[in-house]
């Protein structure tokens, strides 16, 4: 399969918690945590677990940053 998205982090599932329609899949990424909110059917056909590697694929049009001290860029 051949994608379009550049921003590919490898990763492992760390926690999947359904919910009644959508999921919230943590991964661990390097030393980093990253969370994704997938719809529940797509955990399912992908069998997310802890312990499977993944690969999070990024592709946002704009990303925000806030600070400690509350300032937004």
């Amino acid at each position: 399969m051949q994608i379009s998205t550049r921003n590919r982090l490898p990763g492992r599932v760390t926690e999947v918690v359904k919910g009644e329609a959508a999921a919230r899949v943590s991964i661990q990424v390097g030393d980093n945590n990253m969370v994704a909110l997938i719809t529940r059917e797509s955990a399912d056909e992908l069998s997310l677990e802890p312990g499977k590697e993944v690969t999070a694929l990024v592709k946002a049009t704009d990303v925000m940053l806030l600070t400690n001290d509350g300032d937004v860029a």
